[in-house]
């Protein structure tokens, strides 16, 4: 793939990235038109969210615990509503695997028997304008099954005929696509990833008897799974997919998220495929938001294990109210 600059970029929609490989083949002027009509419809909720986590953390500062919501209690206490039913190929989950969206790891990992393999564009991906574009070409490539690899010492890396599960993770709610303006203001990096992705790939899932499938990282209450519900609900109508297209699991890593579980899963449940844990930035969660509490203070990090009390108790819940609402 030839390093070039996109071709003219709709009114209003500025790449002030370099010239990478992939841009000819990701960056089409139909495609950034479509990423900019999702930032223009979606961008000001987000920032209304972002501004809404800020307020949060200021009330536990001053002494606010975290704790159910009250006024979604009436969501817990119904027994009535569960998810939608997994798609096949998402029924059998035992071995997931994860790594960068970068051709070499991505054919070693799609061809390595695992059930499923997450392509990430967030912790796994340093988050360059080359890395990002060319994620994106090897999402595209992996997709038709076309992915290929030659090394500088000359070996070949091929997509074998069975492969893993394809799911892709953007970036979070918090992040900016700095290299994409759009109306002079930089571009949300959650609907860069996702909107890139689903534009180029979700006819083609489709056609292959599939559909479109992610992990949603870092979020922090029921309000974020809600404003990624409108956009799967938008998405789907703007590109004439049937609504359950697109599935996402959301990765609870982070301690708000864990007292709003069956909350996330209620918005998104016509776009469901379950919760997961994780580890690491649940920790690092824990320590940012009791910055302020001495009582709070962890002991070093490798005797934080999945076994000590709190991270039980959240794991456990998690399975709890997966089991309860068929996720």
């Amino acid at each position: 793939m030839a390093a070039s600059r996109p071709s003219a970029a709709p009114p209003g929609i500025d790449v002030v990235g370099p010239a990478v490989d992939g841009t000819e083949l990701i960056l089409t002027p139909e495609a950034l038109a479509f990423v900019g009509l999702l930032q223009r419809r979606f961008g000001e909720p987000r920032r209304h969210l972002l501004e809404r986590r800020r307020g949060r953390q200021a009330e536990i500062d001053a002494g606010a615990p975290l704790q159910l919501l009250p006024e979604t209690a009436s969501i817990r206490a119904d027994p009535s509503w569960r998810v939608a039913e997994p798609p096949p190929d998402l029924l059998d989950r035992r071995v997931e695997i994860t790594g960068p969206a970068e051709p070499k790891m991505m054919i070693n990992a799609l061809n390595s028997g695992a059930r499923v393999f997450m392509a990430d564009f967030e912790d796994a991906l340093s988050p360059t304008w080359a890395n990002v574009v060319g994620g994106q070409a090897a999402c595209f490539e992996a997709v038709r099954g076309t992915l290929a690899f030659d090394s500088p010492e000359g070996k070949s890396y091929r997509l074998g005929e069975h492969v893993a599960t394809l799911l892709v993770r953007p970036r979070g709610w918090h992040l900016p696509e700095a290299h994409v303006r759009v109306d002079g203001e930089p571009m949300s990096a959650s609907l860069f990833d996702f909107g890139l992705y689903a534009f180029h790939n979700i006819q083609e899932r489709i056609e292959r008897g599939t559909g479109l499938y992610l992990y949603l990282p870092k979020l922090q209450s029921h309000l974020e799974a809600r404003l990624w519900n409108e956009v799967f609900d938008w998405v789907e109508a703007e590109l004439g997919v049937p609504r359950g297209t697109i599935r996402a699991t959301v990765l609870i890593e982070t301690i708000h998220a864990a007292f709003e579980m069956e909350e996330i899963l209620f918005e998104l449940r016509d776009h469901s495929s379950g919760l997961n844990a994780g580890r690491w930035d649940y920790l690092f969660s824990c320590i940012k938001t009791f910055r302020g509490e001495r009582a709070q203070v962890l002991p070093d990090r490798g005797q934080v294990t999945m076994t000590v009390p709190f991270m039980r108790a959240y794991t456990e819940r998690l399975v709890l109210t997966c089991h309860r609402r068929g996720a």
